[in-house]
């Protein structure tokens, strides 16, 4: 009996110390505030789309989810950091398609580098956003037919929001496509590449489309091509570069949910399925349109694959073109 009550009391005194040392998450996630990592300045497309989804999520999850800007190094620092926090779901990233793709053209050390790959948890891809060639009115560029014959008659550059970006390798794409010698500028974000070229000191950008809709109507900026397969919803009369007659100038950026690397599957589920519901929403859908963005949703595996694709795809492109920062 003594060995009895001896076993029964090491067992409840394991149990014990096991639910001690039991993660947060099994305490019921969450139970406290949830931070979204954006690796960009405040005021991009990113940044705005990341404060839509944390305005939902919180809703539904009943706790603060609080965006957190990170920005430099085309992304690279906000999501270092996110890939070194602890994998307990309370610290995410919504990253754009720049982060398959930024530290094959940046020059980064150990403390500001991850592995694409292998080195976080994906959770939901959130949206797809054409990319279009803007060019402001001031450059007196108003299609892209203009283009050789302004690049020929004075040196031109274009902005991006930063080297590595989609925006960037479509830029050299079309460079390289049409005969051209375009200067590549890049910035710290799409805020301050819209800025420089409303301002006329850039006469040109490759960019998504929401940040440029409200300089269209009244004729400040003019959207001259878009890199799609097809002419966007967003942009129907704007021909698409396949239509101009170069046929493999496309590049579509995304945006997609991230986590550390590790992440508990039951947390992965639940974060899925909270952004499922919310990318179904009308007002979310009418205000991704604004900012150019399309939702789309789907699996973890649906946004794994996206980002090997373009990991795979544009490092090639990368090397081919001869891309580097700036």
């Amino acid at each position: 009996m003594k060995q009895t009550r001896r076993q029964a009391l090491a067992l409840a005194l394991s149990i014990a110390a096991a639910s001690a040392a039991a993660p947060v998450w099994a305490q019921g996630f969450p139970s406290k505030p949830v931070t979204l990592v954006v690796a960009y300045p405040a005021g991009g497309d990113t940044d705005a789309l990341a404060r839509l989804f944390a305005e939902k999520l919180s809703t539904r999850i009943g706790q603060p989810v609080v965006v957190d800007n990170r920005p430099g190094a085309s992304g690279v620092i906000g999501s270092s950091y996110v890939a070194k926090a602890p994998a307990d779901g309370y610290t995410l990233l919504l990253a754009p398609s720049t982060f398959s793709i930024a530290q094959l053209v940046l020059k980064t050390n150990g403390s500001s580098s991850y592995d694409v790959l292998n080195g976080f948890t994906p959770i939901i891809q959130t949206g797809t956003l054409p990319l279009a060639l803007v060019a402001s009115t001031a450059s007196g560029i108003k299609n892209f037919k203009d283009l050789p014959a302004a690049a020929k008659a004075q040196p031109l550059s274009y902005a991006s929001p930063g080297s590595g970006s989609p925006m960037h390798i479509l830029g050299e794409m079309v460079n390289k496509a049409a005969g051209l010698n375009i200067r590549h500028v890049p910035y710290r974000g799409v805020a301050p590449a819209v800025n420089d070229v409303l301002g006329g000191h850039v006469p040109l950008t490759y960019i998504t489309l929401g940040p440029v809709a409200p300089y269209l109507p009244n004729g400040k900026m003019a959207v001259l091509a878009v890199a799609d397969h097809q002419r966007s919803p967003l942009a129907p009369n704007v021909p698409t570069f396949q239509e101009l007659g170069y046929k493999d100038v496309e590049v579509t950026a995304w945006h997609g949910l991230f986590g550390p690397k590790g992440m508990p599957a039951d947390i992965v589920k639940t974060l899925n399925g909270h952004f499922n519901e919310i990318l179904k929403m009308p007002d979310v859908a009418s205000k991704m349109a604004v900012l150019g963005a399309l939702p789309l949703g789907g699996t973890p595996e649906t946004l794994a694959k996206t980002n090997a694709a373009d990991f795979e795809r544009f490092g090639r492109i990368i090397k081919e073109l001869g891309i580097q920062a700036d």
